[in-house]
C-alpha cells in the first residue's frame, strides 16, 4: 500500500499521488473518510499559501495539521493497526491450562475459539494450532502441529466447540495436522506441561486449493499476505 502519511517530512509530505495509492485500496467507508479528510487538507493549505498574512493564521495551521491527523487516524484503522486482532476461548484463559475434556486424556474434541477486531480490508483467515515443546519441554526438538485451517471468511467471528467439518464456516479448507489427518488433534503431550498456540492470521488474499497442505504450504502461501495476528496459548500436562 501507498506510503503511511506520518513518514519523515511532516504533513506537508501527503502528496496527491500517495494520497491516490493509499485511498485505492481502501474500503468504501474508509475511502469516503479519507477523501473528506484530504478536502479539508486541501482547502488549509490553499489557504496557508494565498498570502503571507493569511499563511500566519493560526486556525489555518490548526485545519491544516488537524486534516493531516485525520488522514493518519483512517489510514491505520483501514490497515487494522489501530485495533489489535484478538483470539479468545470460552474454555480457558491465556497461558492458563486446557482442561481434559479437549485432549487425549478426555474427549479430544476443540475449545470454542472467539475472534474479533479483524482488520477490514481483511479476505481470509488462517488457524493453525501447534505446540512448539514436543517432545518435552526440557528438551524440544519439533513442532508438532494440530489443527490447520484456511480461507476461513474473514466475516466470521469464531468456531464453536467440538465444531465438525461440516459446520465450518464456507469457504474454509483444512490442512492436515501431524498426524497426517484432517480437523482437529487435542494436546497429548508424552513428558512435560506443553504449550499449545493457536494462532490467527488475517490475509489480504483468499489462498489456492491447497490440497493436502500441511502447516508448511500454507505458511509459505501466505507469507507478503499478512495483515494482522493474534495468539491464544493454553498449556497441558498429563
Amino acid at each position: 500500500m501507498g506510503g503511511d502519511p506520518t513518514a519523515a517530512g511532516g504533513y506537508h509530505a501527503i502528496t496527491q499521488n500517495s494520497y491516490y495509492r493509499v485511498a485505492t485500496n481502501l474500503d468504501l467507508n474508509h475511502t469516503i473518510a479519507l477523501r473528506a479528510c484530504y478536502f479539508l487538507y486541501m482547502c488549509a493549505q490553499q489557504q496557508h499559501y494565498r498570502s503571507r498574512r493569511v499563511s500566519n493564521s493560526p486556525l489555518v495551521r490548526c485545519l491544516s495539521v488537524l486534516a493531516a491527523i485525520l488522514i493518519t487516524i483512517v489510514y491505520k484503522q483501514a490497515l487494522g493497526e489501530e485495533t489489535t486482532m484478538k483470539i479468545t476461548s470460552s474454555a480457558f484463559a491465556h497461558n492458563s491450562a486446557i482442561p481434559a475434556k479437549y485432549t487425549c486424556d478426555g474427549r479430544d474434541v476443540s475449545p470454542e475459539l472467539i475472534w474479533s477486531d479483524v482488520p477490514a480490508n481483511a479476505r481470509s483467515l488462517v488457524l493453525i494450532v501447534d505446540d512448539p515443546d514436543a517432545p518435552d519441554p526440557a528438551a524440544p526438538k519439533m513442532t508438532w502441529v494440530h489443527w490447520v485451517l484456511y480461507n476461513l471468511p474473514p466475516t466470521a467471528t469464531g468456531l464453536k466447540e467440538g465444531v465438525k467439518p461440516s459446520e465450518l464456516p464456507a469457504g474454509t479448507r483444512e490442512g492436515l495436522n501431524d498426524w497426517k489427518r484432517t480437523g482437529y488433534g487435542g494436546p497429548c503431550p508424552p513428558a512435560g506441561r506443553h504449550r499449545y498456540f493457536h494462532k490467527l492470521y488475517a490475509l489480504d488474499t483468499n489462498l489456492p486449493d491447497l490440497g493436502k497442505a500441511t502447516k508448511s504450504n500454507v505458511e509459505q502461501a501466505m507469507k507478503k499476505h499478512v495483515l494482522a495476528e493474534a495468539m491464544l496459548i493454553g498449556t497441558y500436562q498429563h
